[in-house]
């Protein structure tokens, strides 16, 4: 096949796998691994930075259907769909397979206090880790899609506004987002009594699209273009500069001995800048609020009582340690919490079958109803599903032996793990499907306790263990999101059963590359990339072998755990009741993770908050394009700054280093020779 027949081949969409399955095609993956590879790259700087990522789902079918405007035949919408779930799956793997947690605290072990020296993996010792936990998530996703999707028809808001931007680009009738046998907040059958208060937003009603919709989709075609470039270039140039002249981004802006001693200084970072615009106002005040009581109060407070004597950054007897364990106790209180309530609806919804007496004396039974609207051939055959979970865990289990070693992690640990990872993906994926977040911290957490009693004084299966627990809740809930906007759109769950294991498949070899690139030019954890989780999961580990805290943290971790158990009662609650004030009560995940990270990170967060809230409440409608140019351009910020951190990540291989370090008296840039 000539070049020029098989340009024309992949750009008319021919290239599909069969008739059933038209909407998977070669380009679609293609743009979709295209796409996912430099969300991988971006989600694994930010990840080591800052310890939060962004699914991209929203932003990866709006720029896949942008690229899909410069082909002869635009893609179809479940074209589009397929791209979003390639690169979803693709670009979320640094978060899923631990790079930005598990493996740099393995790094973090010490001979001395943890018995084991610390654990550095090769290349191929990394690639086998990712290929034993990149697929169980992804074999979990067909039955749960059926239950959580299909079945109870739960919300998923992210990915119920992908499917909404999808239909407005293409000019389809808003998708059918009415929920037909949920009342409130508990999943009921289409039989049950009436009356329960109902507040449902039925947008098919709506007519095919409305003035709102046509100035959005015209905006992404003849403007889109145009605003995710400069944004990307604009980043990407300002990632640069910082690279030679570090100064940049570290602005003592409460002067140096504040940045110095305390570490308040400003990163003028146009991604995280993004970040926030994606995170939402709300979201950046609480990490803000975090931000301020762990910097402003605890730490001054721990310092100067004596209670962390080290060097303010120090993780181990410096404030920064000491304000963790705080920030520790807040999420897992935060997250325990917000699953109460998923949990007992999961046991009510076990026990229902039985509290109606499906099981009649009489054998007159009645035939629960199918309300999947696919047909088989579209669908993942459970035989499939089957097969895929026993050599997971099999070719899993064997991979993490192979990798770390019997006195690493007992197979049988592993095993559990697995079987662990299925119980919490249940209960992660109901939770993201009812309140848009995934608790997998927390879910992390409940992992990491387990195995504290299954193998007692192993820190290394403690962490290791629950690594592969967390990570198939997290891409069963990552993916799920997409299946909700495919279910939405009519695209083919087998289509992107398909592009799911392509992306993950590809990821492996791409996540696993540039962490051995990101670990040899760069210390990890480090200036550069601090990687705030890692020091979570082996301090939670630490305390769950020794018991042993930091002075006077106890009573400060339990404090705050009460106050934000109470907070997230309230606002789960709230949600329920449907009450406006939940959305005014800080979250306690982002108000942990402002205590993690630096001040600088959380400053620019606020900022793109900021922009997010008065441009959406100001200039949104008087704009041409909506909240949707405020996303292509966020998309721009943080995706640019990510390709060119690849550019950065080469000359720092290369020695390329800076061209000066003028303004670095602090001793705070990356990229220095000064600092401390």
């Amino acid at each position: 096949m000539t070049s020029r027949r098989w340009l024309r081949w992949f750009s008319s969409g021919s290239g599909h796998l069969s008739a059933a399955q038209p909407e998977f095609t070669l380009r679609a993956v293609s743009i979709g691994l295209g796409i996912g590879c430099l969300i991988c790259f971006t989600n694994l700087s930010l990840g080591l930075q800052s310890g939060w990522i962004s699914m991209m789902s929203i932003q990866s079918a709006l720029i896949g259907f942008l690229i899909s405007r410069m082909l002869p035949a635009p893609l179809t919408p479940q074209e589009i769909i397929v791209v979003q779930t390639t690169a979803v799956a693709t670009g979320t793997m640094p978060l899923a397979a631990g790079f930005v947690g598990i493996l740099p605290a393995l790094g973090l072990l010490s001979e001395e206090r943890d018995g084991t020296p610390p654990i550095h993996l090769t290349w191929l010792s990394a690639a086998a880790w990712s290929c034993a936990v990149a697929f169980f998530g992804v074999f979990l996703s067909p039955p749960l899609r059926k239950q959580v999707i299909i079945e109870e028809e739960l919300p998923f808001p992210s990915g119920t506004a992908t499917a909404q931007l999808i239909s407005v680009l293409h000019k389809l009738p808003p998708p059918d987002t009415a929920i037909h046998r949920r009342r409130g907040y508990r999943a009921v059958e289409e039989d049950d009594e009436p009356g329960v208060s109902e507040e449902v937003t039925d947008v098919s009603r709506q007519g095919p699209l409305d003035e709102g919709g046509e100035s959005e989709r015209e905006f992404v075609q003849h403007e889109g273009w145009y605003d995710l470039a400069w944004s990307f270039g604009t980043a990407g140039a300002l990632t640069l500069f910082a690279y030679f002249f570090p100064a940049v981004f570290t602005i003592p802006i409460f002067g140096a001995y504040l940045a110095k001693e305390w570490l308040w200084y400003f990163t003028p970072s146009l991604s995280y800048v993004g970040q926030g615009i994606i995170m939402g106002f709300p979201t950046t005040v609480s990490m803000n609020l975090g931000m301020f009581v762990g910097w402003a109060v605890l730490s001054p407070l721990s310092k100067l009582a004596g209670w962390a004597p080290g060097r303010v950054g120090d993780m181990s007897d410096g404030a920064r340690g000491w304000i963790l364990w705080v920030a520790l106790g807040i999420m897992c209180t935060d997250s325990s919490v917000s699953l109460v309530p998923v949990v007992w609806e999961f046991i009510e919804d076990a026990m229902r079958p039985l509290r109606r007496g499906y099981a009649r004396i009489d054998g007159d039974q009645p035939a629960k109803r199918d309300h999947e609207d696919e047909t088989p051939d579209r669908l993942v055959p459970m035989t499939w599903v089957l097969v895929g979970l026993s050599v997971s865990i099999v070719v899993g289990t064997i991979l993490v032996w192979l990798v770390f070693g019997h006195e690493g992690i007992k197979p049988w640990s592993t095993v559990i793990g697995f079987f662990l990872g299925g119980l919490l993906s249940v209960i992660g994926v109901r939770a993201l499907g009812e309140t848009d977040l995934n608790p997998v911290s927390g879910l992390g957490k409940i992992s990491q306790l387990l195995f504290a009693w299954l193998q007692p004084g192993n820190i290394v299966a403690n962490i290791i263990a629950g690594g592969v627990a967390e990570a198939g809740a997290q891409q069963a809930g990552d993916l799920m999101q997409d299946l909700k906007t495919g279910h939405l759109c009519h695209a083919s769950p087998r289509a992107q059963f398909y592009g799911q294991l392509i992306g993950s498949s590809v990821s492996i070899v791409v996540t696993t590359t540039a962490y051995t690139l990101y670990n040899r030019a760069y210390q990890i954890p480090g200036p550069s990339f601090p990687a705030p989780t890692a020091y979570v999961w082996l301090g939670l580990a630490r305390l769950l072998r020794d018991g042993q805290l930091p002075q006077n943290s106890a009573a400060f971790m339990a404090g705050f755990s009460l106050l934000f158990g109470m907070l997230s009662a309230f606002k789960t609650y709230s949600g329920r009741s449907q009450s406006g004030f939940a959305k005014y009560i800080p979250s306690g995940v982002a108000f942990a993770i402002g205590f993690l990270n630096t001040p600088s990170f959380s400053i620019a967060r606020l900022i793109g908050g900021l922009v997010e809230f008065v441009y959406r409440t100001r200039y949104a409608k008087k704009d041409g394009g909506g909240d949707i140019r405020l996303v292509v351009i966020a998309s721009g910020f943080v995706l640019g700054e990510g390709v060119v951190s690849i550019v950065s990540l080469l000359l720092k291989t290369f020695g390329v280093g800076v061209v000066s370090c003028w303004g670095c008296g602090h001793g705070l840039c990356g990229g220095c020779p000064t600092i401390g």
